[in-house]
């Protein structure tokens, strides 16, 4: 038995047995192989040419016969042999990386023996290295490292595996632009890594041509690649200080000015300041977006008594991390900047900016509440400042506050119990300054309010079954002076109305002898304490059988109603008329207009007239108050 690599096989057999061509020969039953040939891949012809003559005893054959892929099965006609001489020939080329094996398609295994030849295809060298792409684009930042991994590129050739037609290497050709400081490099793996520095500043972008060339023997075939290298700017310029600008002492005495060499607008770019050496946290350092300059703002008011001036020092570095691959560590910039503070009025100060205080509603005008204390140099005085509902007023030499109206805990503008009143201290100064304090009262609560119903009318559809309505109430007064509530019935309500229960949310039923129609029911509401209100409550009844509620019915009923007023006031508008005429006939000229609506419930007539003498109009009044006495009129 043999075991022969990278060779193809044809099986010759005795009369009667099938031939075909077969794997290659790795532990097959019996196979004896008494022949072998070579082909050419890619043998140009002229064709069909002799491959060679089966040399075998005759003893075992009368004629040959071959079978199977490349003779009767695809690919089909490349070889054939001739019956009586065993000569082979080759018809057609061969492309060995389109068909490297043929395959037996069929065996008799009755058969225990059997004659086979080998056929060797010889790769050439037909197919360069290609790459998986023909251009890669990567972005790296300038802050990488030389000797890390950038990017691998990958190529593969389909040539005979490990044979010089298939084994290639990675080289770089061309590097654009060409920088000194800068070397690209390819390792066996196709990995690309850099020596020296990338600068932003210097190439935005490399465009780096790779070629993957293989290791023919007879002709080397290469294919190549191109890889874009963006360089992504980072920080390896320092911003600097160019000069310093001062101002008057105030908001913004100062503005620093920088230059920077990274990408305009980049975190590279971007400044970043820090103030040192100032412990009073009176100063704020902000960058400005467009300028990228520092503005040195003042966020605490400086006292000059505690310094005429203040000595800053100011660095400046950028939002990114410096990076530079030819300098070690670089400090940031920085800049001593003195601040002089000019002595000013300074402002009355309270000695307690916010006090509180407490208070009974109710209270008498006159009722003393706080006293307040402003220290100034100068002379000051206290003022109200805001005084949302103008209960008091503060004393401007004595700061003693006292009420000059009657505080009502339910005021709105008393928060949670709350109310507060801004004051002022201001001096006589030159500008005057002010100083700020808060007063909070807190207002105690009175029972000076008795409880409410929520509404004053219900509506309770008649029906088989207990009806009710929910009624509620509710007290301005807070606890212990509002709810739960207590709810009674006044007046004669036997058999008529009932409540249960009889404390907290009640509920309102009817009896048997209750109507349909409106009622007027007497309630009365007592709150925790005793104090209470009495208050008729509306109440209709209806019947809902055909209509879904009490408020259905009452919109039909307006309809109605309003249409029936319609008719009956139209009549009795002609009617005066008509007695008008009647009575009018000596009259030069007379004119009669009338007009009545219903709105709510309620009737309003309005008569318009012309006269041609005073005897007119007083006949006319005299008509109306008649046709009123009998009772056209109400």
């Amino acid at each position: 038995e043999l075991d022969v690599p990278n060779r193809h096989h044809v099986l010759l057999l005795p009369p009667g047995m099938y031939a075909a061509f077969s794997e290659p020969l790795s532990r097959h039953r019996r196979t004896w192989i008494i022949d072998s040939f070579d082909i050419e891949e890619g043998n140009p012809g002229p064709f069909p040419y002799v491959l060679g003559t089966v040399h075998i005893d005759r003893s075992y054959r009368t004629f040959f016969e071959l079978f199977g892929e490349g003779v009767d099965e695809e690919p089909m006609g490349i070889l054939s042999i001739d019956k009586d001489t065993g000569e082979l020939s080759v018809h057609k080329a061969v492309d060995y990386e389109e068909k490297t094996l043929f395959q037996a398609k069929k065996m008799d295994s009755s058969i225990d023996t059997k004659l086979g030849i080998e056929i060797y295809i010889r790769d050439i060298n037909d197919n360069p290295p290609l790459f998986q792409m023909n251009l890669y684009e990567i972005t790296v930042g300038e802050e990488s490292t030389q000797g890390s991994n950038l990017m691998t590129v990958f190529a593969h050739d389909r040539d005979q595996r490990g044979s010089p037609n298939s084994t290639f290497h990675y080289e770089i050709k061309s590097v654009s632009p060409k920088v000194p400081d800068t070397e690209f490099i390819v390792d066996k793996l196709g990995g690309i890594s850099f020596k020296g520095c990338l600068d932003h500043e210097v190439a935005e972008m490399f465009t780096v041509l790779v070629e993957a060339k293989d290791h023919g023997e007879v002709i080397s075939l290469s294919s190549s690649t191109t890889v874009v290298i963006h360089v992504q700017d980072g920080n390896n310029h320092l911003p600097g200080t160019s000069k310093v600008t001062e101002h008057e002492t105030g908001s913004s005495p100062l503005r620093l000015h920088v230059r920077d060499k990274d990408t305009l607008n980049s975190p590279a770019w971007r400044a970043k300041y820090t103030i040192h050496g100032e412990e009073g946290e009176h100063f704020r350092v902000e960058t400005d977006p467009d300028t990228n300059d520092g503005i040195l703002t003042v966020v605490k008011p400086l006292d000059f008594e505690a310094g005429a001036q203040r000595q800053l020092s100011i660095s400046v570095e950028n939002e990114a991390p410096y990076f530079s691959c030819y300098n070690g560590a670089i400090q940031p910039h920085s800049v001593k900047v003195i601040i002089k503070v000019e002595d000013a009025n300074d402002p009355p100060v309270f000695s307690v900016t916010v006090k509180e205080a407490m208070l009974e509603e109710n209270t008498a005008v006159g009722t003393w509440v706080e006293k307040v204390t402003a220290v100034d140099p100068d002379t000051s005085h206290a003022s109200v400042g805001h005084d949302p509902a103008g209960w008091v007023t503060v004393d401007p030499h004595t700061g003693d506050i006292t009420t000059v109206k009657t505080p009502d805990r339910e005021s709105p503008h008393v928060v949670n119990g709350l109310y507060t009143i801004l004051l002022h201290a201001v001096d006589e100064g030159e500008p005057p300054q002010t100083g700020t304090a808060t007063l909070q009262i807190h207002v105690t609560d009175q029972n000076d309010n008795v409880p409410q119903p929520t509404v004053d009318y219900v509506d309770v559809c008649m029906s088989d079954g207990p009806t009710t309505t929910n009624i509620t109430a509710f007290d301005p007064d807070g606890n212990p002076f509002g709810g739960p509530f207590t709810f009674e019935l006044l007046g004669n309500v036997n058999r008529k109305w009932k409540l249960n229960p009889a404390y907290g949310q009640k509920q309102l039923g009817y009896e048997s002898d209750v109507y349909a129609g409106p009622h007027t029911v007497d309630l009365k509401i007592s709150d925790m304490q005793g104090q209470f209100g009495v208050y008729n409550l509306s109440v209709t009844v209806c019947d809902c059988t055909v209509i879904p509620n009490c408020q259905s019915r009452r919109d039909t009923a307006m309809k109605a109603a309003s249409g029936a007023l319609g008719v009956v006031f139209a009549s009795l508008f002609l009617l005066i008329c008509k007695e008008w005429n009647h009575s009018l006939l000596f009259s030069i000229k007379i004119h009669c207009d009338m007009h009545f609506y219903s709105s709510d419930n309620s009737l309003r007539v309005e008569i318009s007239h012309s006269y041609a003498a005073d005897g007119d109009l007083h006949l006319l009044q005299k008509r109306v108050q008649n046709f009123a006495g009998r009772g056209f009129l109400q």
